[in-house]
């Protein structure tokens, strides 16, 4: 279970109402041939890469890669890594570290943007 912010909330209720007919029972992403089943891995997997397709970009994207975006992102904007370790569910600072990728021109940075 997870937290929404107001604008997801929004871009939820607006999905919803966008739907045909609207059941309060259902999926948000239910399946195909399984209207009261969630969609599978596969099929989030093939609408994340169509997206991906469709704005022409050209690295592996992947449901994974939205979670180390969140990450990513989240680290950026000040999230503490005790944190992060926890939603990861990680055992270890130096593994959320290596999961996002944090660099010597992260680390530079700090340096850099200190003025003492």
């Amino acid at each position: 279970m997870i937290a929404l912010n107001h604008t997801a909330i929004t871009a939820l209720d607006a999905f919803r109402q966008s739907q045909q007919p609207a059941s309060e029972n259902l999926y948000l992403f239910a399946g195909q041939k399984n209207k009261s089943a969630p969609i599978s891995r596969q099929q989030a997997y093939r609408i994340i890469k169509k997206a991906a397709d469709y704005a022409h970009l050209t690295e592996h994207i992947s449901c994974h890669s939205l979670r180390k975006t969140f990450g990513y992102h989240a680290w950026k904007n000040g999230t503490s890594p005790a944190l992060l370790m926890a939603i990861f569910n990680h055992s270890s600072y130096q593994i959320t570290k290596r999961y996002l990728c944090i660099d010597q021109e992260d680390k530079d940075h700090v340096f850099c943007q200190l003025n003492l």
